[in-house]
């Protein structure tokens, strides 16, 4: 390699420490020898001298960064900046390597097959992607609701749990349903004019899938005819092929904007997925069956189509048997869970999803846990925008806005008000509020009892 080349690979691991590093930690990066120290050191001071990175600090503290405007393919600037709405998850050292070097051009990444050995190396009960202490932090704050039948906690929240797990889910797909209008939908089957009938489906098809799971708890479980049978109903009518929904596939896929390659062989398919079920279901922890499911069913990618959304409601079946709080992903970003995977699929690297599943979980126990008050800080963006957030719900109550023309005063408030990387946040956390709205709340927006009761027989 020339001297110009080795230039550029310093430069492209530096993409992995957006916080900067030394020069042991990029040699490390670089998995350079520990006689190529010198060689990196005179490199290190080329770069610098030449504007192409930054130090700071003298002697073994050290620390180099790529400077924050810079033209070259592998700087920071070159890689795509997320919306200030989606930077909410705070990350490990590990997780934001991952996703610095997920973030780089695509052109940039290695080309990758399924790694069969990823999947045979782990051992059930032995092997963990949960440490002991993170598995008793989610047990502790997804507490289990007493010694009661299967699915008895998830059926005392189905109306909130069916209405949050399918807009989320469908949301990390990319669906332009806003979740009062999946409300709409899920209550009174209505459809919003102008938008893809696929994304009505999609919404309808998860709450066809959470009704399985629920209803079913006693029967179902980890197994290949709960997989198949959830498949087939979140494909429902989505896939060009009908006889694909619950089977596995037997044509070779591809994953956007990845350069990873799923297995192609349906024999091989066959296998892998049967040694998934197989593992997931000797599992003893469930929270440590859901982030393996979650993990290891989108990397096989055993269907046609269809797989993220098959584990993200997968994750679910260990915690609805065990009456545990359910993961319905409330506000996790789209960005950092896309980039998890890909670090998986690419990297064979757990860190940024298993950071993304634990802050998700921790998110959902808000909802959904009895320990919730246990949990976390105020939200920064409500507290932000709380007169604002407050004035929206209250000109919708005192207008008595039926569903429909509170959807349209959202966005309309949303648009002239908050800036535009926020404003889906903003719909959210309002639609949130009015949906959560009832008679024992109605004051802390200084609304009148007469107001509410006049809003809510519109609202109904």
């Amino acid at each position: 390699m020339t001297k110009e080349g080795e230039y550029e690979a310093v430069l492209k691991s530096m993409v992995s420490f957006p916080g900067g590093a030394s020069s042991e930690e990029i040699r490390v990066a670089l998995q350079w020898p520990t006689s190529h120290k010198r060689t990196l050191q005179r490199y290190l001071a080329s770069l610098v001298q030449e504007n192409r990175l930054l130090a700071e600090g003298e002697s073994r503290s050290r620390r180099y960064r790529l400077p924050p405007l810079k033209n070259d393919p592998i700087s920071v600037a070159a890689i795509p900046v997320e919306r200030e709405s989606e930077l909410r998850i705070p990350l490990s050292a590990a997780a934001e390597g991952i996703r610095g070097k997920v973030r780089l051009p695509i052109q940039l990444h290695v080309p990758v097959g399924y790694n069969r050995a990823f999947l045979d190396q782990y051992i059930p009960n032995k092997t963990y992607y949960l440490s002991d202490v993170v598995r008793k932090h989610l047990a502790e704050i997804g507490g289990a609701s007493g010694d009661y039948p299967a699915g008895t906690y998830a059926k005392q929240i189905f109306n909130r749990l069916l209405i949050d797990l399918s807009w989320n889910s469908s949301r990390l797909e990319g669906n332009t349903y806003s979740l009062l209008e999946t409300e709409r939908l899920l209550k009174l089957s209505e459809v919003v004019e102008g938008k893809d009938l696929k994304d009505a489906q999609m919404i309808l098809n998860h709450k066809e899938a959470i009704e399985f799971l629920v209803d079913s708890a006693n029967d179902i479980g980890i197994n290949r005819r709960t997989i198949l049978n959830l498949h087939a109903i979140l494909s429902y009518d989505l896939l060009g092929n009908p006889e694909s929904c619950g089977r596995l596939r037997s044509i070779p896929v591809g994953i956007g904007k990845s350069v990873y390659s799923p297995l192609a062989i349906p024999q091989l398919i066959e296998e892998c997925f049967q040694q998934i079920v197989d593992i997931a279901s000797q599992i003893q922890d469930p929270f440590e069956q859901a982030f393996f499911l979650m993990v290891q069913l989108p990397y096989l990618q055993p269907f046609e189509d269809v797989n993220k959304r098959v584990s993200r409601l997968a994750v679910n079946i260990p915690l609805i048997l065990r009456n545990l709080s359910p993961l319905s992903f409330v506000d996790v970003p789209e960005s950092l869970y896309i980039q998890g995977l890909v670090g998986v699929y690419e990297l064979n690297r757990i860190e940024l999803l298993r950071e993304v599943f634990i802050w998700a979980y921790e998110r959902s126990c808000l909802h959904y846990s009895a320990k919730r008050k246990e949990l976390g800080e105020p939200d920064p963006f409500r507290m932000r925008y709380r007169d604002l957030i407050r004035a929206t719900v209250v000109n919708i109550v005192q207008n008595q806005m039926s569903r429909s023309a509170a959807v349209e005063f959202i966005k309309k408030s949303a648009y002239e008000s908050v800036p535009a990387e926020l404003q889906a946040r903003f719909i959210e956390v309002v639609e949130t509020e009015i949906m959560c709205l009832h008679e024992g709340n109605f004051a802390r927006y200084r609304l009148k009892y007469s107001e509410y009761t006049a809003w809510k027989s519109t609202w109904q």
